[in-house]
């Protein structure tokens, strides 16, 4: 008898993807005879390669092979070649939305997703705002799976899940975890100034964890080049202090790195995910944004969470892409050093 087969779609963003993980993760193994095939960018192939045997991964080259409308039309007769039963659209924008519909006539069952956005747009208005939690991404891919008749609920834990992580397998500039080091991931950048701690601060952050200490190893991640200056440059200056992300060779030695940390500190940004992914506590800083639109990291506390009460503006993005209101990005700026540190060193 032919398998029922699911193609799921997520095209985004790097944290957004990382986000369909433990729902996908629980999907294959509540289902083992679904056959499940994730249609998303090359990158997130790392996400998914030690997922349940019913799970495969097709790349989508949205620069190279399948970028424009001949690019698109390839994309959708190589997802049409599968011959799925069912599709789930868990991005639901225009190229996604023509692929379902072409599949949706085909007589192929699909089903999309619900952002909520104008749940999101009262939250992040400048009057009277209406600060509820709304439904998280988790949520909304679990409710495409229940409209294509998979109900799930998802326990993941980590991507590793048979000692896929050695550390042995990084390079010598890592080295080993000894009896008593805290080895702590510090991930200072993010895509829209909303969503990033001003760099002098985060620098304060590092001098002050180096100082109080001893015992401490901390590990910079960051992909572009500037960004790698800098947290070269801390490196140099401060003890212990090594850039991962020079040292490492692509995403999933980043990620082996990251389930060997205590804590991550990182923005309301894709490093948030990666470190959920693997099972590690995540500091979040978060500015612009809130946790109220729906992105805390998997697993994550909200106690964990680092953010301003007091200002009557927050939030004002729901990606933190936006100019501020203001004009001086309080949000990031009134959030103190120290206190971070003491979240990080709490437990």
């Amino acid at each position: 008898m032919k398998k029922d087969h699911i193609i799921i779609i997520r095209l985004s963003a790097m944290g957004d993807v990382a986000m369909t993980v433990p729902v996908v993760d629980a999907l294959a193994r509540k289902y083992p005879n679904l056959r499940i095939s994730v249609l998303s960018r090359p990158f997130a192939r790392a996400f998914f390669q030690f997922m349940p045997k019913n799970v495969d991964f097709i790349d989508a080259d949205l620069k190279g092979e399948h970028k424009g409308a001949k690019g698109l039309k390839r994309l959708y007769g190589r997802v049409f070649a599968k011959q799925p039963s069912a599709v789930a659209d868990l991005h639901n924008v225009l190229r996604t939305k023509v692929i379902r519909t072409g599949l949706f006539l085909s007589g192929v069952k699909t089903a999309h997703i619900n952002k909520h956005k104008s749940g999101k747009r009262r939250l992040c208005r400048k009057q009277n705002k209406v600060m509820v939690q709304q439904p998280t991404s988790f949520q909304n891919y679990i409710d495409v799976f229940s409209k294509l008749g998979y109900p799930i609920t998802p326990d993941f834990k980590t991507i590793f899940h048979n000692g896929e992580n050695l550390l042995s397998s990084l390079p010598t500039a890592i080295g080993e975890k000894h009896e008593g080091e805290l080895w702590i991931g510090i991930a200072p950048f993010a895509a829209h100034g909303g969503k990033m701690y001003p760099k002098e601060k985060m620098e304060e952050v590092v001098r002050m964890l180096v100082e109080k200490q001893p015992q401490l190893r901390l590990f910079f991640f960051g992909g572009g080049k500037e960004e790698k200056a800098i947290l070269n440059q801390w490196a140099k200056k401060y003890a212990r202090c090594t850039c991962a992300s020079e040292v490492l060779r692509g995403l999933n030695e980043e990620l082996i790195l990251m389930s060997h940390l205590d804590t991550m500190v990182s923005m309301d940004s894709a490093n948030m995910h990666l470190a959920s992914l693997v099972d590690t506590r995540v500091v979040s800083i978060w500015g612009a944004t809130h946790p109220y639109c729906g992105f805390l990291g998997w697993g994550q506390s909200v106690d964990d969470v680092i953010q301003n009460h007091n200002l009557t503006c927050r939030p004002c993005s729901v990606f933190g892409n936006k100019p501020c209101h203001r004009g001086d990005f309080a949000c990031m700026q009134t959030i103190e050093p120290k206190q971070i540190v003491q979240v990080v060193l709490k437990s």
